[in-house]
């Protein structure tokens, strides 16, 4: 069941971080999404068969392994915004900005229910649901921290870009064409940096 309800709190999240980019790039002037019809939580609209099933169940059966997935980008056309730039860096901001909220809120719930709050259920189920919204808690941290890394193609990397002075061009093309490479090695050599912010960050919304 723990299995189970990691991944589908998973498709939630990634739902709700991808529908967050179409909702403020409509906002900003560009309706490509809700065009596109992706501009709902319906997850059969966003479902990336590996990315967001096959993946999560993998690695949830690793020991000590982490649930990560993706969903289908929500599109959007940088042409119909403003200014490209910034509200390109805005849109991206959103997806990991849901995922804080979210975060915020089950976290606030984990220390209501945790601190004695109401009974809601009674049996395993009612012992094991404080557990289960810190896992809500924990897997939309984990998205937010790790999408906000400045290495192209994840979310981080349009705001660094907008942070970025003109005269950066060449680094900001350096990283446009091996950003894949070098989130790989990110991924495989270097995600333990950023865990002690996710520890630091779960732990504040779950109130230490």
């Amino acid at each position: 069941m723990e299995i189970v309800f990691s991944v589908i709190v998973l498709v939630f999240s990634v739902v709700i971080h991808e529908v967050s980019h179409g909702v403020v790039a409509e906002k900003l002037g560009d309706p490509t999404a809700r065009l596109a019809g992706r501009l709902t939580l319906n997850p059969l609209k966003h479902l990336d068969p590996f990315g967001s099933v096959i993946l999560p169940l993998l690695l949830s059966l690793l020991p000590g392994g982490v649930i990560f997935g993706w969903a289908k980008p929500v599109p959007y056309d940088p042409r119909n915004l403003k200014r490209p730039v910034r509200d390109g860096a805005l849109v991206a901001a959103s997806g990991p900005v849901s995922n804080l909220a979210l975060a915020l809120v089950f976290g606030l719930l984990f220390q209501f229910f945790s601190s004695g709050g109401p009974v809601v259920a009674v049996g395993a189920v009612g012992e094991l649901f404080p557990a289960l919204l810190a896992q809500v808690v924990i897997v939309n941290v984990w998205l937010a921290i790790f999408n906000l890394v400045p290495i192209p193609p994840l979310d981080g990397s349009k705001v660094l870009f907008w942070l970025l002075p003109d005269s950066a061009y060449e680094f900001r093309a350096f990283l446009e064409r091996y950003g894949f490479f070098i989130l790989l090695f990110f991924i495989f050599f270097g995600i333990q940096v950023i865990v002690p912010i996710i520890r630091s960050v779960a732990g504040f919304f779950l109130g230490g």
